[in-house]
């Protein structure tokens, strides 16, 4: 039976608020968007940052089947929660029955049931990043060293999804982005973005994990400051370089493909910019900002096509005049839509946008502060 996270929103509130004396239980913020697509997509968690330091990380809701956004939903899920939901939100994603929730300045992956957002538990791993599934366990990408401190190489976790227990950890690159799984195994975006920070390059690698074993099985090297990191339906990869914000090594996209021997090796670029990617079909939507001499932000907005590896558009939204800093992007897979989260000066509320498939403009809506993560809640 369908179900949607209206049922018990504010039930659980009121049996659990008497956890947390002399506090003020915060509910959540609720917008009519109109907008209603009944699917087997319930609707889409939105994950927004928060502002280093301030503890302000919160979770949205889009009800796709009632056209209702349901702001800041941790709380009163969860009045237990001293400090909420913690500081600074990094990724989130469902596998199985469960959300899990990086939150990375905290040191912790909060885990939560998917159709309600009640906590169940968080596995502590430092400096955390994202979060990759395979096989019933989460790999979760961590700088290792301390927010904004000295560099180490950095780590990829493993933590069985039923016990939340870490079960290994394997060394990488420097600080690891995203990651994703093809086969049995695990590739790593290696940015090195401290390293930088101390005056050397930037890690330019991405690490093989062969899930097998749970060890390094090599590097493909591709180009400076990795960070985004997907695989696409025929098995490929894609991954975002932002650069080294020289004309040397400007931000960048590029493919890696399996070789006739099954090794994966980069095989293609394609000259955008990308902060943010989802697939289509074998489109490949993507989202990319970058800077003039003067330091003005200039945002790109354009489609790749998977196969042909060449740029079918650089229109994916017809009028993007209203968003100030395009920070995240989905796509539903079944309609087409396209949700550009936007966040704004990144000190005060975010918005989120809603295109049709055509790149129409169809509503938008405020979020919390510094939107920039998302997943589907589907039908189980």
């Amino acid at each position: 039976m369908k179900r949607t996270i209206l049922y018990s929103l504010f039930i659980s509130a009121a049996l659990l608020s008497g956890c947390r004396e002399d506090e003020e239980v915060i509910q959540p913020v609720t917008d009519e968007t109109g907008h209603q697509a009944v699917t087997d997509y319930l609707g889409m968690y939105v994950l927004c940052e928060g502002n280093m330091g301030a503890n302000k990380a919160t979770l949205d809701y889009l009800d796709l089947h009632t056209g209702v956004y349901h702001k800041n939903i941790f709380p009163s899920r969860n009045p237990q929660q001293v400090k909420e939901l913690g500081d600074v939100g990094n990724d989130c994603k469902i596998y199985g029955s469960r959300l899990w929730l990086v939150i990375n300045s905290s040191n912790k992956v909060e885990v939560c049931t998917a159709d309600s957002a009640l906590s169940l538990g968080h596995v502590d791993i430092p400096n955390c990043r994202f979060l990759a599934f395979s096989g019933g366990y989460a790999y979760v990408s961590s700088y290792v060293g301390p927010v904004g401190g000295a560099s180490v190489r950095g780590s990829v976790y493993k933590v069985d999804t039923l016990t939340l227990r870490i079960a290994g950890q394997v060394a990488v690159g420097y600080q690891p982005e995203e990651m994703a799984v093809v086969g049995d195994k695990l590739y790593v975006a290696n940015s090195g973005g401290y390293e930088a920070m101390q005056g050397l390059p930037y890690d330019r690698t991405v690490s093989i994990i062969d899930l097998k074993t749970f060890t390094t099985a090599g590097t493909i090297d591709v180009a400076p400051n990795l960070f985004r990191l997907r695989a696409d339906r025929q098995g490929q990869l894609w991954v975002a370089s932002r650069g080294d914000y020289t004309t040397d090594y400007p931000s960048r996209l590029y493919l890696l493909a399996e070789n006739d021997k099954g090794q994966m090796q980069k095989a293609d670029s394609v000259d955008v910019p990308v902060s943010d990617l989802a697939f289509r079909g074998d489109s490949l939507c993507y989202v990319g900002a970058t800077y003039d001499a003067q330091w003005n932000q200039v945002t790109n907005y354009g489609v790749v096509d998977t196969k042909s590896h060449q740029i079918i558009s650089r229109q994916l939204v017809k009028d993007a005049s209203q968003i100030e800093t395009a920070y995240g992007l989905m796509v539903h897979p079944q309609t087409g839509d396209i949700y550009v989260m936007d966040a704004t000066n990144f000190v005060s509320s975010g918005w989120l946008f809603c295109f049709d498939a055509q790149g129409n403009y169809k509503w938008k809506t405020s979020t919390g502060d510094i939107p920039g993560h998302a997943c589907w809640n589907i039908e189980r």
